[in-house]
């Protein structure tokens, strides 16, 4: 069965992307076309990036390096939960998302962001950053604003219109997830048919 990793984007002492996630795989548990694990960059411990090469020319040499791209090669698709934090991606998810490359090229990618404009500016970035990466990314994303879905701005409080909006997402995450596989197996045939 697919298995789709729902990654936070946050490792910072109070942080709600934890919640976030969490809150995004109850809803995806409903389905019975994929399985949904949640996977927290906090627990890899992942030192600023230094690798002495780039991770699409060889493996990390450090352990949590390694643990990570170990991790992230299980799964067929991903939904980054990210926090807008300056204009954009928080520090953490970019240095995770820097040791990998071989493990999540040709898989799909989806979005759930929250900040004072939604995190639009964070998905408009984490786009940019995933395409080089060679993954393909949907458009539905779940946007949250701090001042609607967050109670007193820390109390994690999703409306209805948050809620709604996780299957869409999902309703293309897993099609395109299918037709990665297809291509990752050079099944060129098989990725027209699911279109």
């Amino acid at each position: 069965m697919t298995k789709i990793a729902i990654i936070t984007g946050s490792v910072r002492p109070g942080r709600q992307s934890l919640n976030v996630a969490t809150w995004v795989k109850s809803i995806a548990d409903r389905r019975d076309d994929a399985t949904f694990e949640v996977v927290d960059i906090a627990d890899f411990n992942l030192p600023l990036w230094q690798e002495p090469m780039s991770p699409s020319w060889g493996p990390a040499e450090s352990a949590e390096g390694r643990a990570w791209s170990a991790r992230m090669a299980e799964f067929d698709g991903y939904v980054f939960v990210v926090p807008e934090y300056n204009h954009s991606v928080t520090g953490a998810l970019k240095n995770a998302l820097d040791y990998l490359k071989p493990e999540v090229a040709n898989k799909a990618a989806a979005f759930v962001s929250y900040g004072a404009a939604g995190g639009a500016r964070a998905v408009e970035h984490l786009r940019g950053i995933v395409a080089e990466m060679e993954m393909a990314h949907v458009r539905n994303t779940v946007m949250m604003s701090l001042f609607t879905d967050f109670e007193n701005f820390s109390a994690f409080t999703p409306t209805e219109q948050a809620v709604a909006s996780v299957d869409p997402m999902l309703d293309q995450l897993l099609p395109w997830t299918k037709a990665m596989e297809a291509v990752r197996a050079g099944d060129f045939a098989a990725v027209g048919a699911n279109a």
